[in-house]
């Protein structure tokens, strides 16, 4: 039988009277505090405020459209009825904003950094983030985390002036590491938060330690375990990969709805009023187990691990080799000049002055550049168009 937890009736009175007393939350991010590395450009106004901007910069960054055919996990499946990363990040944004409102914090704010945060994801899933991050390790001994691609596209290859607080939550959202309670961390400058992007270059520890910087940030960084945790698990059934009834229910619910539901409400009963984010443990042990289930019945999965060992692993490899000769070559007639280099230069609009002009970068980073904004069709074709005779190839599991 389901079961769909409500807020204690003294919150709800208690959150009423706020609103009709027009109280603010002392720890929301105001608007009037936001940083941009360029102050004098992107100013707010009244129909377009400060972080209104950065989720609509998001939106119109080119990527931003291949969200639609990038793996959630099931990357061997024609179907369109599980989850991409474009529903997984309105998901987040949904389930954050609804916390968010109810605590008062800045809801586009929340918005910003929900959209972005897979922006750099890899094709593939966290497999594809795997493989590369190897490739990548192994030429330049430096580690690659989709969480740092996200602001590196935002921050790095398309400028879009993107402020800090967005960058931070999207930059500390890492999904598989999660936390009974959040205290915001202090970083208020470029100067820390350009640190803490390069830390997480070189030490492969360094994105366990990341905290937000605002509650905004750490709301969303919760709701992308909530967002997935149960949404994996209706997928898993509806491609038949695990029967109906597999998972333990628990406090939190078996189903999707009830799991979304039931943290919200608890994170919410633990969090209002308060200079932290917070679930109680009995609900933190419940968020550990039920992720552990999902490692064992659906991330961990034999079939699905050997099909990327076999297949994608070797077709990374090669594409990266071959784009890699291809940028160090300089030759503007190659597949990775105009379908890369020139699609980047095309669409930006400035310069933040952060980084080189694009061009001349370091060519393994342009290369990771170009592999982790695929989506996975592309990173088939591509294969194909450059490997006629390749020997690698997915076959789906179609409709029928």
């Amino acid at each position: 039988m389901a079961n769909y937890l409500t807020l204690s009736e003294d919150l709800q009175e208690r959150i009423r009277e706020d609103r009709k007393n027009h109280v603010v939350n002392p720890y929301a991010f105001l608007d009037e505090k936001i940083v941009r590395r360029q102050m004098d450009h992107d100013r707010a106004n009244l129909w377009r405020p400060a972080f209104v901007r950065d989720v609509e910069k998001i939106l119109h960054v080119p990527y931003y459209n291949r969200y639609s055919d990038k793996t959630q996990v099931y990357s061997f499946y024609q179907n369109d009825d599980i989850s991409r990363r474009a529903l997984h990040v309105q998901l987040v944004s949904r389930i954050a904003r609804n916390i968010g409102s109810a605590l008062g914090l800045n809801e586009s704010l929340i918005e910003a950094i929900s959209l972005g945060h897979d922006i750099g994801h890899t094709p593939f899933g966290h497999a594809g983030e795997r493989i590369l991050s190897a490739l990548y390790q192994r030429h330049t001994g430096r580690y690659f985390n989709h969480n740092v691609q996200s602001v590196r596209v935002l921050d790095g290859v398309i400028h879009r002036n993107i402020s800090l607080q967005t960058l931070d939550g999207i930059l500390c959202h890492n999904g598989e590491l999660e936390l009974s309670e959040y205290r915001p961390c202090d970083r208020t400058t470029f100067e820390e938060y350009d640190r803490a992007v390069e830390e997480c270059y070189v030490d492969e520890q360094a994105i366990g330690r990341l905290i937000p910087c605002t509650l905004e940030g750490c709301v969303m960084r919760i709701c992308d375990i909530i967002a997935y945790l149960g949404k994996d698990r209706q997928d898993a059934v509806r491609l038949g990969v695990l029967p109906e009834g597999a998972f333990s229910s628990g406090t939190i619910g078996a189903s999707n709805s009830e799991i979304i539901n039931n943290f919200s409400v608890n994170i919410i009963e633990s969090s209002y009023g308060k200079p932290y984010l917070k679930m109680n443990e009995e609900y933190f042990e419940e968020l550990r187990r039920a992720k552990r289930e999902n490692y064992e019945m659906i991330y961990r999965n034999e079939k699905l691990d050997r099909l990327y060992s076999e297949e994608i692993q070797p077709m990374f490899d090669e594409l990266y080799e071959e784009l890699l000769r291809q940028a160090k070559s300089g030759d503007k007639s190659a597949v990775f000049y105009r379908h890369h280099i020139k699609h980047v230069k095309d669409n930006n609009f400035y310069a933040s002055g952060t980084y080189p002009p694009y061009e001349e970068q370091e060519p393994n980073q342009q290369v990771v550049d170009y592999l982790a904004s695929m989506t996975d069709d592309y990173f088939i074709a591509l294969y194909h168009y450059l490997f006629p005779k390749g020997k690698h190839d997915v076959k789906f599991v179609g409709y029928f």
